[in-house]
């Protein structure tokens, strides 16, 4: 198995009580999944937390492949009283083992590339602290690019995956003959 790292987009900013369930649920436990909480008086703060960021779900969970990491995810997250997910993304910060994830190259190698000169720098390190080194997942795949080596802009499990995700909530609560889907190509059961 392979751990898989993303963010998983849901159709909300977590509330308290939608936080407390992920700390009390046992489905959570394994820590699969971390999220963010804006202040609970946000009117009170000079400095405004961003929407979109507090709808994102960080995730690193095993899984045969990425497909079957958003999708359990995706699945468990549901379990949460009124939320869903409506999204997943890459970011662009990675640690070295997230970029391999994403390229044709394994993680040995991207190690001794890190190495060399032109490789790009890290955006932090907290290597000091024992933490990790992380890289700009854009300059690292336009170095590798410069190399010769194919690097798609998005990983095409992750595109599909997104894509999955946005035409679910497209379909919330619409009402869609079964003829219309299979019209379109998707399974009904």
């Amino acid at each position: 198995m392979v751990e898989w790292s993303f963010t998983l987009v849901v159709n909300q900013p977590l509330t308290r009580e939608q936080a407390d369930f992920f700390d009390t649920c046992d489905v959570f436990a394994d820590g699969a999944i971390s999220y963010r909480l804006g202040p609970e008086n946000p009117e009170l703060h000079p400095v405004r937390s961003d929407p979109e960021e507090l709808r994102g779900l960080w995730c690193g969970t095993d899984a045969p492949s990425l497909l079957d990491a958003v999708a359990r995810l995706a699945r468990d997250v549901r379990l949460v009283p009124g939320l869903r997910a409506v999204g997943v993304r890459h970011e662009d910060d990675v640690v070295l083992s997230d970029a391999a994830q994403r390229c044709e190259r394994g993680l040995d190698d991207l190690e001794r590339l890190a190495k060399e000169p032109g490789f790009p720098a890290s955006v932090f390190d907290l290597s000091e602290d024992g933490g990790s080194v992380f890289y700009s997942w854009r300059e690292v795949a336009a170095y590798l690019r410069s190399l010769g080596d194919v690097v798609p802009e998005r990983v095409p499990e992750l595109v599909v995956a997104d894509l999955a995700l946005r035409l679910v909530e497209a379909l919330e609560g619409v009402d869609v003959p079964p003829g219309s889907l299979r019209a379109l190509g998707l399974r009904v059961d």
